[in-house]
């Protein structure tokens, strides 16, 4: 598809996604949403393509929501450019239809299943799903002019984009009810203290600082077990009890303990010479149902079936 809200680029295995609405400080509208996924497809199709960095033109990273209908904004019904949320069977919403899902999360959750490792470079204003989408990321890097603010309580709304799972997790239950809270704006030093970005660069290094890291995560790995690495650790935040990891460990181990990365790795090493790995995202990836599988949206749906390898 042709991107108008979004500037996609590709050179040496890194694919830079730049959100392009400067002049409304890029603020997500439902067309940037469904461009930022449809380039996450892309990028997990294309094994050419090892590691994805977001960032945004002009002076901020994402102001959040266009706000630009007003007291319409979350209205989901009340906006003629969005599919209304149907009713039930009791004449209530039905909010477990597809239309009653949140285009905030719908766009993270597409991040939190990338293959490749997403790398967040904040040039400037991230607030309301501008500082939801970076959760999902695996790294953030921010510049020194960037901005951070969890503003839904004072737009009399909540945090959406999976952020109840995402942020406790990544900065602690205390911190994440701190910022959103008070829904204040903050500076990268903050951020960086209460964990949520990993590293503060000047402007002018912030692209160069985030190409620098997705080389040292893919330059000598083998694509398939960073794939399989960022979703294994994603995905058992969640489990119950480490058996499940264990389950989902040796599963992947057999699979990846007999391909030819293995044989190429281990060779390289004995050899002393940096290893070749030829096995594909695209083809090589190990049938790990259930644990790599989605739930559905509606509570109604069953979970999936499909059994395990």
């Amino acid at each position: 598809m042709a991107y108008e809200t979004i500037l996609h680029e590709a050179a040496d295995g890194i694919l830079t996604l730049t959100l392009n609405r400067p002049d409304k400080l890029n603020a997500f509208t439902a067309a940037m949403m469904t461009e930022l996924i449809d380039a996450f497809d892309r990028a997990d199709a294309d094994d050419a393509v090892r590691a994805v960095i977001v960032t945004g033109a002009g002076r901020a990273f994402c102001a959040g929501a266009d706000l630009s209908r007003g007291g319409q904004t979350f209205d989901r019904n009340a906006r003629p450019d969005r599919p209304p949320v149907p009713a039930g069977p009791d004449g209530a919403p039905d909010l477990d239809h597809e239309a009653a899902r949140d285009g905030g999360g719908r766009l993270t959750l597409r991040i939190f299943n990338s293959r490749k490792p997403v790398i967040g470079a904040i040039n400037g204003a991230a607030v309301g799903i501008g500082v939801t989408m970076l959760l999902p990321m695996d790294v953030r890097i921010a510049s020194e002019e960037a901005r951070f603010g969890f503003v839904f309580s004072q737009r009399g709304i909540v945090p959406e984009a999976c952020s109840s799972f995402f942020l406790p997790r990544l900065v602690g239950t205390p911190q994440a009810l701190a910022w959103c809270y008070s829904g204040r704006v903050f500076p990268a030093a903050e951020a960086m203290a209460g964990g949520l970005v990993s590293k503060i660069v000047p402007a002018q290094e912030l692209l160069s600082a985030a190409a620098a890291l997705a080389r040292e995560f893919t330059d000598k790995s083998s694509a398939v077990s960073v794939a399989l690495i960022r979703q294994m650790m994603w995905r058992m935040q969640g489990a119950a009890h480490p058996m499940e990891a264990h389950r989902l460990d040796s599963r992947a181990m057999f699979h990846r303990g007999r391909s030819e990365d293995v044989k190429e790795g281990i060779t390289a090493f004995l050899e002393k010479r940096p290893a070749r790995f030829a096995d594909k995202v695209s083809t090589g990836m190990p049938p790990l149902s259930p644990w790599l599988d989605d739930p559905p949206f509606a509570h109604s749906r069953a979970t999936s079936t499909r059994s395990r390898p």
